[in-house]
């Protein structure tokens, strides 16, 4: 465990240098660009991915690497161990200066999160988590919530699945929508939140880190079939997607996967 520890403490080191980058930019106007099909990116994403490329690869030259801001490359899909990464989850949110957007930082093992952090700067929040070892907020343990009924459920997620929810009974949580998916499964967590969920197309750099926290403090998160996530595949993108207490993951699912059947068939709202 001495190797994970020291791990953990990389993590720790990288995601706090690249969230005091991207800090220094938030509500600044940076400079912002669309790639693909309508994603932004700014500046501080392209800083802080460089930043923690740079202390990551670093320290671990043997590890691999797969970020939202890098090409990706077939090198790490024979990599035993690799780092997942988004410099900043929720840059719309940055852009709009909406202070729920973090660095998520993995280390993923043979397709499972081992070691993990994520940091919202602007909230002055460090999430992280080892296998095995637990889940914490600053320094101190957290578990999700032990609720087990619908009704009153807190909860987050896009329109159409807090509008399921909430028509038995469960209730959108102050911030209900977070633009960072990271951080709103991070919520679940802490137990700020007792179910979230996600639309289909979600990818690792997303997840990786969430995934390991969620887990270590004692919630699931599943797709809609029960599965548990895998990642370093081929295509790092996932299904529609569930973080919750375990008293509520069977109940919510069905729920939820009601809608995703019905907006694949044409009757669904987005």
């Amino acid at each position: 465990m001495a190797d994970r520890a020291a791990d953990l403490a990389l993590l720790v080191e990288a995601a706090q240098e690249a969230g005091r980058i991207a800090l220094g930019y938030f509500g600044r106007d940076p400079k912002v660009w669309i790639k693909g099909a309508n994603s932004p990116v700014t500046e501080a994403d392209l800083a802080a991915n460089h930043a923690l490329h740079a202390t990551l690869t670093a320290a671990r030259p043997d590890y691999g690497w797969l970020s939202e801001e890098s090409a990706d490359t077939p090198d790490r899909l024979g990599r035993r161990r690799l780092f997942v990464v988004d410099p900043i989850d929720g840059t719309r949110g940055f852009i709009e200066g909406n202070r729920d957007w973090c660095v998520s930082v993995a280390l993923v093992e043979d397709g499972a999160s081992v070691a993990a952090v994520l940091f919202v700067p602007a909230r002055d929040e460090l999430f992280a988590a080892t296998a095995g070892e637990g889940a914490s907020l600053n320094g101190e343990a957290i578990r999700v919530s032990g609720r087990t009924a619908l009704e009153g459920a807190r909860i987050a997620g896009p329109a159409r699945h807090l509008r399921a929810m909430a028509a038995h009974g469960m209730d959108a949580a102050e911030r209900r929508f977070t633009p960072s998916l990271a951080y709103r499964f991070a919520l679940v967590a802490c137990g700020r939140v007792d179910v979230a969920t996600a639309r289909p197309g979600a990818y690792d750099w997303d997840l990786a880190a969430v995934d390991l926290l969620v887990q270590e403090a004692g919630g699931t998160l599943r797709d809609l079939e029960g599965a548990p996530l895998r990642f370093n595949g081929a295509t790092p993108r996932h299904p529609a997607l569930i973080a919750s207490t375990p008293g509520l993951a069977s109940a919510a699912t069905a729920i939820i996967a009601e809608a995703e059947a019905a907006q694949a068939s044409g009757h669904g709202a987005s």
